[in-house]
């Protein structure tokens, strides 16, 4: 755990968060900001910068990852009509936090994949 993360602070359970789905190696949890009605964020416990470094260093939690979002969106109702998966990475991509996420998010359409 990197103590100046937040999201490993969250997952071990130091910062408060409206927890979604736990497994023993993720914490899919509530978006502060939601862009939809339904907007989860899916995190390893174990601190990886981004989708890229956690698929080379450990591909089992990298399924888990999927696999918990997969749940998530069963949970949350969104799972027949669709849904999105987004792994920002880099600054680039909007990536505000230095630690993997995949956000869940659906329940509405969605629209385009960009927008200009």
């Amino acid at each position: 755990m990197s103590n100046d993360c937040l999201f490993c602070r969250i997952a071990a359970k130091e910062i408060p968060a409206t927890v979604v789905y736990e497994t023993d190696r993720t914490l899919a949890f509530r978006d502060l900001g939601p862009k939809a009605p339904v907007h989860v964020l899916v995190v390893p416990k174990e601190h990886y910068a981004n989708v890229g470094e956690l698929a080379a260093a450990d591909p089992e939690l990298a399924g888990q990852v999927l696999a918990s979002a997969g749940t998530v969106a069963e949970l949350e109702g969104v799972a027949e009509g669709g849904y999105r998966l987004i792994f920002n990475t880099g600054p680039d991509s909007g990536q505000e936090v230095p630690h993997v996420h995949v956000h869940v998010v659906g329940g509405a359409p969605l629209g385009p994949m960009l927008s200009r």
